[in-house]
């Protein structure tokens, strides 16, 4: 482990700061992360608070508030490509520590407080974060650091694993606040666009289920030597799922968004989110992308539907592969189409329910 450092002053803070990324080219992104060069120092899994001067250092850091002036030295010079991962934000080369130094840094309160109780299991500080407006990223990098959790169960994190842990977290208890709430009042359809990657968010009045399904086109992440399109997606109903998602943490990282947007509104919906992914969306650059894209979708305006036939003909022009495959591939729009409620039916039409039976 250790820390992200850029070999330049000033405020650097948006280096590491993916919320405050949308609407930057990949080219910035790529600049943003191609400067920090990472340290590390090899350091047993659970010495959270006995690995050393080092370790404490980079655990102060992944609380601050802000950029902090720091001063490294390399036991040899850093080398390496630019990293990049579907799940991580690129970083540049590495090389291992052999002196870091750091000016005073000012610890943010509430992640000081969280890592100083030795009693608050980690899902009770990263909710208690979460719903005091820390941002997700943070939580995510002190959540590394073994910043959280009941004092002798404390261990590092993979940062892959981190990112997700939260996101799962704290998605989790956004599904369950929700569920409470009544349905949305008609189909609706989000979208946003960034990196040539489209996100079509689509909300129905149902209980809450919820869904990602991803096309990539050939010359992508996921289909660099294909000729054809690949498609493939999760979903869970109104109880979660039980596996981890197949397309991995982009999947929570979407639904947390969803939560989120449903709270605001204290609704309740069954959610279909329908990624197209093309050859412009070059290079991975974190689920990030994902999560703040689908944030972005739920906070524009949405189109609205009075039926599913008027929802899908829309998404059908906004959307290069055909509604037939999407349907076919989807569970939740599925379920929509084809599984009936009451609410479907005018109870006051003479003979809306003939010839319906009820389940045995």
């Amino acid at each position: 482990m250790g820390p992200l450092v850029p070999p330049v002053h000033g405020d650097t803070e948006i280096l590491d700061t993916p919320e405050a990324w949308l609407g930057k080219t990949m080219e910035d992104i790529v600049g943003f992360r191609a400067q920090l060069v990472r340290g590390m120092t090899r350091v047993h899994v659970l010495d959270v608070e006995t690995g050393g001067r080092l370790v404490d250092l980079t655990r102060e850091l992944a609380l601050s508030t802000a950029a902090t002036d720091v001063e490294v030295s390399f036991s040899k010079k850093p080398q390496g490509r630019l990293v990049l991962d579907d799940n991580v934000q690129p970083f540049g080369p590495s090389a291992p520590l052999r002196r870091f130094e750091a000016s005073t840094i000012r610890v943010d309160r509430k992640l000081d407080r969280a890592y100083s109780d030795g009693d608050l299991l980690a899902r009770e500080a990263v909710l208690e974060l979460y719903d005091g407006g820390v941002a997700v990223s943070k939580i995510q990098r002190a959540f590394s650091v073994g910043a959280f959790g009941e004092a002798r169960n404390r261990k590092f994190v993979p940062t892959r694993w981190s990112i997700t842990a939260v996101d799962d977290t704290i998605g989790k208890d956004l599904r369950e606040a929700v569920k409470a709430f009544p349905l949305v009042s008609e189909i609706r359809v989000f979208e946003s666009i960034g990196f040539d990657d489209r996100f079509l968010v689509v909300q129905m009045p149902r209980p809450w289920r919820y869904e990602l399904i991803e096309a990539w086109y050939p010359n992508t992440l996921w289909n660099p030597l294909g000729r054809e399109v690949v498609m493939f997606g999760d979903h869970e109903g109104i109880d979660g799922r039980s596996t981890y998602a197949s397309i991995g943490g982009c999947y929570y990282a979407a639904r947390l968004a969803v939560g989120e947007a449903l709270l605001r509104e204290r609704r309740q919906a069954a959610t279909a989110i329908l990624r197209e992914t093309h050859p412009g969306y070059i290079m991975p650059v974190g689920v990030w992308n994902v999560r703040e894209h689908v944030r972005d979708a739920l906070r524009r305006p949405p189109r609205s539907f009075a039926t599913m036939a008027d929802a899908l003909g829309y998404l059908g022009t906004r959307l290069d592969i055909p509604m037939e495959r999407y349907v076919r591939m989807s569970e939740v729009l599925k379920h929509v189409l084809y599984q009936r409620t009451f609410d479907d039916f005018d109870l006051l039409a003479p003979g809306a329910l003939a010839g319906v039976r009820s389940p045995r």
